[in-house]
């Protein structure tokens, strides 16, 4: 049985754009994948909300994505595949921080995936570096407008171009989730139930998971 790790934000822990709560886990994406890959794979949901790649919430510090990596790996190896999709959080406007800036913390929890595992589990998991979906064109109406400014929706459409450069330099596997998938017009930023259904299929499509 292969060990695949999705380490995530919200959009990997399922938040519901209307309520603010969790969708079950065969509407998340993971757990969609899971039905997918079948029980060859042990699918491991690792989503949180609001954190980001490598930075500090002036508000809530512990979501910073770097700080938890290595106990995450630590606790569900060996690993094989790890899905990487952050960097959404990091256009909040406290951070001001450019799509390029973004991908390259994306790229620093590369570089500490691979050297964490090869010393931990003898070996480097394949990883799918995921270029997160754009923000929302209707940002202005959303519950969440303040903490992320009109900016934010240019901003989140340079993510494929860095990301993608990331992986490359890097040797993962580029996934571009904007290409598939669209935030609920709700918040413009959280996955509907389809979204998620759409990620997890595109996701499964993927030459690493026919190896």
């Amino acid at each position: 049985m292969k060990t695949v790790l999705c380490y995530g934000d919200s959009n990997t822990f399922g938040y519901i754009p209307e309520t603010g709560m969790r969708y079950p886990r065969d509407v998340r994406w993971p757990g969609r994948l899971q039905d997918i890959l079948g029980e060859d794979y042990l699918v491991v949901e690792e989503g949180c909300n609001g954190r980001t790649t490598i930075y500090d919430d002036p508000v809530d510090g512990w979501k910073n994505g770097l700080d938890y990596l290595k106990p995450c790996l630590n606790s569900h190896k060996p690993i094989d595949i790890v899905i990487l999709m952050l960097g959404s959080n990091d256009l909040k406007s406290t951070f001001g921080l450019t799509a390029e800036k973004i991908a390259e913390g994306a790229g620093i929890l590369v570089d500490i995936i691979q050297s964490f595992t090869e010393e931990k589990q003898g070996y480097v998991p394949k990883i799918v570096l995921v270029s997160p979906p754009q923000i929302g064109a209707d940002i202005r109406s959303s519950g969440f407008y303040g903490a992320f400014l009109d900016s934010a929706i240019e901003e989140s459409k340079r993510f494929p171009k860095f990301y993608q450069k990331v992986a490359n330099d890097k040797g993962c596997i580029f996934f571009d989730a904007a290409r598939y998938v669209y935030p609920s017009k709700t918040d413009s930023l959280h996955l509907t139930p389809e979204g998620h259904v759409t990620l997890a299929s595109k996701l499964a499509e993927l030459e690493v998971f026919r190896i």
